[in-house]
């Protein structure tokens, strides 16, 4: 099972392409600046995971 699940992650975000989207940058983000993680200890240890778990809990937010 993935975590965070498909389901998890729509209940923040409507469009999948759009949570691909933001997991993308947001991954991008935490490995050219590590020290702006919102969690100290994740589940996954690859940064589209981490990415994934923030948006999960609603820490990352679409910008129109």
């Amino acid at each position: 099972m993935l975590y965070p699940s498909l389901h998890e992650l729509k209940e923040n975000e409507d469009s999948k392409y759009m949570i691909v989207i933001m997991a993308a940058k947001r991954a991008r983000e935490l490995q050219d600046h590590p020290e702006y993680a919102v969690f100290e200890d994740y589940k996954s240890k690859k940064t589209v995971g981490k990415a994934l778990e923030e948006i999960a809990h609603s820490h990352v937010k679409r910008i129109n």
